[in-house]
């Protein structure tokens, strides 16, 4: 099977941030799902971090070319493997729970730098919070 990655955030349906990257012929959409995480609004995007006691709601993509859509991605995420502690956000493998309830393994992209005074999305799901703040995609 492909490689997947999770987009929790502008990089999901409807924000374009893939057709940008150039990355979008590479991309197969495969499922709804969630990870365990918490989010929060940092205000021009989101924040995942690692957590046990919430969930993140996104989307899982199979990737056709894995190396060219995580490099692109490691450079909008501001990833460098070389220096992960350096780095906006780490890319790791974590376990996504599709909606029709099978288990995947998919890259994700955690925040990792201080999160300051941003507020949590308690709901988990980026596109809603935004939905219910009144924030246009």
């Amino acid at each position: 099977m492909a490689e997947q990655v999770f987009f929790y955030g502008t990089l999901r349906t409807g924000f374009n941030r893939t057709t940008r990257a150039g990355i979008d012929t590479f991309l197969k959409f495969a499922g709804r799902a969630s990870i365990n995480g918490k989010l929060f609004d940092l205000g021009i995007y989101p924040a995942a971090v690692p957590a046990t006691d919430a969930r993140v709601w996104g989307e899982v993509f199979e990737m056709a070319d894995a190396a060219t859509v995580l490099a692109a991605l490691d450079r909008i995420e501001g990833y460098r493997a070389a220096e992960p502690e350096r780095s906006l956000y780490t890319r790791v493998r974590v376990a996504a729970t599709l909606d029709d309830g099978r288990l995947e393994d998919v890259w994700v992209y955690f925040y990792n730098a201080p999160l300051g005074r941003a507020p949590r999305i308690t709901s988990g799901d980026y596109v809603e919070h935004l939905k219910a703040s009144g924030k246009n995609q």
